[in-house]
Order: structure tokens, then sequence, then C-alpha cells
């Protein structure tokens, strides 16, 4: 079976639950209390020395970072493909998937907020202000990449879910969460009302798992 070692409040292991979720795969859910420093105990630090989430085990396979398992689950488990077969498709949904996790997401962290908040004295106001202006920015060309491509359809890419939708779905609750806006961008609201029609995004949902705490 399937080990996935996640967090029910990250980002990051919310877009592979939906992946995991989308292509219908049995697989155990180890949930880590990040706040509580289960990501270094010595048996997680064997399988991540980066000590973020998620993590995906399958036999002898170790694979960290999100897309990288997503990559790996859509190779290994081909049913339900969450890129397109098309080399230009690919292409277009990898980078809708790296705007998100690689431009927008990690200066929007809660560990680069906490950072700025215990290293750097920076205000709450002023950490709200940091996060709403590159919540902005992101989102703003996100939108437009969306709003302006024929290749966009009820979801990121087409008629079907992908990676990138993976993505965008966490991001946005993501967004929720820490107060920022999220309404202004209509491509963007489109998208997630079709995403959240499918079980598998409302499954993967934070307030959806076991140990959430509102």
């Amino acid at each position: 079976m399937l080990k996935h070692y996640g967090s029910t409040r990250s980002s990051a292991a919310y877009r592979t639950r939906i992946a995991l979720g989308l292509k219908g795969l049995d697989v155990e859910q180890i949930r880590l209390d990040l706040g509580g420093g289960d990501q270094y105990s010595e048996e997680y630090d064997a399988l991540n020395p980066q000590h973020i989430v998620p993590t995906l085990v399958d036999d002898d396979a170790v694979v960290a970072q999100s897309l990288a398992v997503i990559e790996y689950l859509d190779e290994v488990y081909p049913d339900i493909p969450l890129l397109p077969a098309d080399p230009a498709g690919r292409a277009r949904v990898r980078g809708l998937s790296l705007l998100v996790a690689c431009e927008m997401h990690p200066v929007l962290t809660n560990r680069v907020r906490g950072y700025l908040e215990t290293k750097l004295n920076v205000s709450e106001e002023d950490r709200q202000t940091w996060y709403d202006e590159w919540t902005a920015r992101s989102f703003e060309a996100l939108e437009t990449r969306l709003a302006n491509d024929a290749a966009t359809g009820r979801f990121c890419h087409g008629e079907a879910p992908s990676m990138a939708d993976c993505c965008l779905i966490p991001q946005i609750f993501n967004t929720r969460l820490n107060n920022s806006d999220a309404t202004s961008y209509p491509t963007i609201v489109r998208i997630e009302a079709a995403c959240m029609e499918l079980p598998a995004f409302q499954a993967a949902r934070p307030e959806n798992q076991p140990d959430y705490q509102g």
C-alpha cells in the first residue's frame, strides 16, 4: 500500500491528497503534527531530511516534493492522467503548477511568515501587507494566463482536472485562511467551483480530515 506522509493544513500535502483521490488509489494517510515537531522524528528524518511534507512511499520508492509526487503517480499509475499526453499541454500544465508551487507558495508559507515575525520583528499588519502583495501579484498573473488561453476549459487545462488544479485549489484555501482576497479573479473562481463538484477535491479539504481543528 502507498504511504502518504502529510499534514492537514499543509498546502503541499493538500495537493497530493487531491491527486491520490482523483486517481482512486488505496493509500495509508500518515498525518504529521508539524506544530508538535513530528517532522523532526528519527523515522521521518530518514525519509525526508528537509523535514517538510508531503512524502510518498511506494515500496522502495521514496518521493518528496508535491509536484514530483504527482508526476510519479502519473507515471506509475497512469489511469486518470493528471498531465496531458501532448508535450505542449504537459508543458502548459507544468508551467501553471510551477507558478503556484514555486512562485506563489514559497514566500507565503507559515515558515516564512514566522521568520518575519520572530527574526525580523515585522508587525502583524506589515506581514499581512506582505502576504496580500505577493498573493495579488501571483493571482493576477495566473488569472491573465487562464482567461486568455483557449486551452483553458472547465478546469485549468481542458475538461478534466490536472496537476495545475491540484495546485490551485489548496492555494485558494490558504489565501482565504490568511484573510486575503481570492474573489476578484473570475476565471479562477469558476475553475474552483468546477473542482469542488468532484468528490476527490471535497475529500481532500483540510476540514474533512479526521485531525482537523478549526
